[in-house]
């Protein structure tokens, strides 16, 4: 921006993209930030907040599709970085070697072949019941340590939180943030980013009626032992060990979607921990599979908690782009960075980074 004017942008949302959002711009100068949000990663777990529940392992899910493998790509060595030794975040992270595996041959180039160390597993390596399988060095992250070392950067690099639950845009652009928590001195804004996830659905301006959940249950377990990442995909489960840097494993999962319930249904914390114990008997303690095979009985005495998010999934993929609403007396770009399902650590920092050049373009248009 060539102007020395301060502009106040508001971020609507407090997950993972919300804050990551919120910070690329905080940090990027010339701007104040106020990031609106009912529920913040210092609270208590809960349905309403699904960064929490996330595993979360860097995999991407692109499939090879150009403008989603170049934003995880992106993300991806933002990650790498971070998780270095004496990195700004290195606690948050586990890097680890990671197995993906399927029940049917994968033909042609691989989309995660872009990662460090990448290879194809060999046909005598692969576990039982898999037709295929890769592997290579990622990332896994502490999902609550992590949210919390976002909101803590953002604050100390200048920004502001409040909390507030917004019926529709048009309260925040002529009200702004202040409208939450000093309401006799609103404050408009210049421009505002919309990443309320699900919360897309329902928020009024927006009232995206492609966006859906996707529900994930997952079992949270202790074994500090477990320090690689494996995963198998068939053509109705999804079973995955994603370790963390603090010993607990998560375990899961699944991918229902449209399934609001919120919190875990125990047969199906049953089932994850049959195929989970299946496709990694290591979940067990040590001394117990030197003396037997492991069964889920052996598992369930370090079973910390069970627990549900719903992804915030959308029909088109992220949207990503700029709408304007009028304000008092001029109209306010909204840039919306939202619709992220299964993707929303992997593809972070990636879609920050085009959201920060929509707003400053957006900016420009409106000349202010």
């Amino acid at each position: 921006m060539t102007t020395n004017r301060v502009r106040h942008i508001v971020v609507l949302g407090a997950g993972v993209i919300g804050l990551t959002t919120a910070l690329s711009i905080q940090e990027r100068g010339g701007y104040t930030v106020s990031i609106v949000a009912e529920a913040l990663p210092t609270d208590p777990k809960s349905i309403k907040y699904t960064s929490h529940w996330a595993g979360a392992h860097h995999v991407s899910h692109a499939k090879g599709e150009p403008r989603q493998t170049k934003i995880d790509q992106d993300t991806f060595r933002v990650f790498w970085e971070l998780s270095a030794p004496g990195g700004r975040a290195e606690h948050c992270f586990m890097r680890l070697h990671q197995s993906e595996f399927s029940t049917k041959v994968v033909e042609g180039e691989n989309s995660l072949s872009w990662y460090p160390d990448f290879k194809v597993v060999e046909q005598n390596r692969l576990i039982p019941g898999a037709a295929y399988g890769v592997e290579f060095s990622t990332v896994t992250i502490d999902t609550p340590a992590y949210t919390n070392y976002l909101l803590s950067r953002f604050l100390a690099a200048g920004g502001s939180v409040i909390r507030g639950s917004v019926q529709h845009i048009n309260q925040v652009v002529e009200g702004g943030a202040r409208i939450f928590s000093d309401p006799k001195r609103p404050s408009p804004v210049d421009a505002m980013v919309v990443c309320t996830g699900i919360g897309a659905l329902t928020l009024g301006g927006i009232e995206d009626k492609t966006v859906y959940p996707i529900r994930g249950q997952t079992v949270l377990i202790r074994a500090p032992w477990v320090k690689f990442g494996r995963t198998i995909n068939s053509h109705n489960t999804w079973t995955y060990i994603i370790p963390r840097p603090s010993g607990d494993v998560i375990v899961g999962g699944t991918r229902v979607e449209n399934d609001w319930y919120p919190i875990a249904r125990s047969e199906t914390t049953e089932d994850i921990l049959k195929r989970a114990i299946t496709l990694c008997p290591e979940l067990a303690p040590p001394e117990i599979r030197a003396k037997c095979t492991p069964t889920i009985d052996d598992v369930r005495p370090i079973i910390i908690e069970e627990g549900c998010g719903h992804r915030p999934a959308r029909k088109d993929g992220i949207r990503l782009e700029v709408v304007w609403f009028q304000g008092k007396d001029k109209k306010v770009p909204v840039v919306t960075n939202y619709g992220h399902g299964a993707s929303g650590f992997q593809s972070s920092w990636g879609s920050a980074a085009i959201a920060v050049e929509l707003l400053e373009d957006s900016l420009i248009k409106s000349k202010l």
